[in-house]
């Protein structure tokens, strides 16, 4: 899967095909007609609440797709220090989401030499063992 350039329409209708989900059910449960789920399937980018709502049909967290994005490809900030030490109202995350296709890509970087363990760490904010622990469980 490609995410640097996400396609959500496309990645739906992927997933409809898999799960064999008739239109009808799709259509009731959206609340929509035929043509705006065929219209849904061509957008590269839905509302939160529709997106929502397909994770919730299909059974499939559809908003880590761009959690994965902002993992791989989000510059650290140059105000990182500063934003750690204001507080939030809204929740904080301990952990950060990896998936395989993340992990892999992380791992095919340091083995093709591109980027060093520590430029891992540091750019990705990786704990070390964490990444050590990918190394001795995916070579």
């Amino acid at each position: 899967m490609n995410f640097k350039d996400i396609h959500i329409g496309q990645i739906i209708e992927k997933r409809i095909a898999e799960s064999g989900i008739e239109i009808s059910r799709i259509c009731n449960f959206m609340k929509c007609k035929e043509e705006n789920i065929q219209k849904m399937y061509e957008a590269k980018s839905l509302d939160t609440d529709f997106l929502l709502k397909w994770s919730k049909l299909l059974g499939y967290d559809f908003f880590r797709i761009y959690t994965q994005h902002l993992i791989l490809y989000a510059p650290p900030s140059a105000h990182q220090n500063e934003k750690a030490e204001q507080k939030s109202s809204l929740p904080q995350f301990r952990k950060s989401i990896y998936t395989k296709e993340v992990i892999d890509f992380i791992l095919e970087q340091i083995e093709n030499n591109e980027i060093t363990k520590i430029q891992v760490m540091e750019r990705y904010k990786i704990p070390k063992t964490t990444l050590y622990k990918w190394i001795s469980k995916y070579k």
